[in-house]
């Protein structure tokens, strides 16, 4: 289980088993609702602040933060390298140290605190390897989006779903909870696509290595303050990733094909 170390001036040190990797990029405004939502509703968890020298001086409000309560840790990066890169730096801290679950959750309010106790329980009472929260299941859905987003979203869902043959409504979805010997097993070493196709990476990885993968519902909230991360950019590196990672499947598949008809 996961150990604070030290005393710090309020929050009791007590052995969790949970922590939320927060990335982090000018969320100055954003991170201290989250982390008080956090502490409401999931008391028990540690939450990791992985911040890539934010401008805004979001780590340093961080810091300040984590003086301030035992739960709360820092990573700090040099650069903004992506949410790929800070994630995988945020999945190694975990595992080098003693977290059984280890979850992803944005900074910026659109994945809500009292959300998290349910990926948890399905976590524990149930075998799955990863449990997605999903806003594409019955019971799921978003809140405040444009109708553009909500087209990219269930687009992007959709065009994984089919180019890697997944079945999993929300393929896109950010928020989520792992078992230690889930991204134990996953070669995240060899991960390398940085922005939100990170997270169709890791699905199909999740799935590729024979384990599995649940869905639970939840709200969606578009954010209030601060400024969206989705860019062009991003759509068009998950574009091509997810076509490329279609074509080799395809290609993977064929082989196969061949391989038992020439014997």
């Amino acid at each position: 289980m996961g150990r604070c170390s030290g005393r710090r001036a309020t929050g009791e040190c007590d052995e969790v088993t949970t922590l939320v990797v927060v990335p982090t990029y000018d969320e100055a405004e954003s991170l201290p609702r989250l982390l008080d939502g956090l502490a409401v509703h999931a008391p028990h968890v540690h939450v990791l602040v992985v911040d890539d020298a934010s401008p805004d001086g979001t780590g340093h409000l961080a810091d300040r933060l984590a003086q301030l309560d035992a739960r709360v840790h820092v990573l700090h990066r040099s650069s903004k390298q992506g949410l790929g890169v800070a994630y995988r730096a945020g999945f190694a801290w975990a595992l080098a140290r003693d977290y059984e679950v280890v979850v992803e959750m944005d900074a910026d309010g659109s994945h809500r605190p009292q959300d998290l106790p349910l990926l948890l329980d399905r976590l524990s009472s149930g075998s799955a390897d990863l449990v997605l929260g999903s806003r594409w299941v019955p019971g799921g859905g978003v809140v405040n989006w444009p109708w553009y987003r909500r087209a990219v979203s269930r687009g992007g869902s959709w065009y994984a779903q089919r180019a890697l043959g997944i079945a999993v409504a929300d393929v896109t979805g950010g928020f989520r909870a792992f078992r230690r010997k889930s991204l134990e097993a996953l070669p995240l070493d060899r991960v390398a696509s940085q922005g939100y196709c990170f997270q169709v990476d890791l699905v199909r990885r999740v799935l590729a290595a024979g384990m599995t993968i649940d869905e639970v519902p939840i709200t969606f909230v578009e954010r209030t303050r601060g400024r969206s991360k989705m860019s062009g950019a991003i759509v068009r590196e998950a574009l091509w990733r997810v076509t490329g990672w279609g074509i080799e499947r395809r290609v993977a598949r064929i082989r196969s094909v061949l391989t038992r008809r020439s014997r």
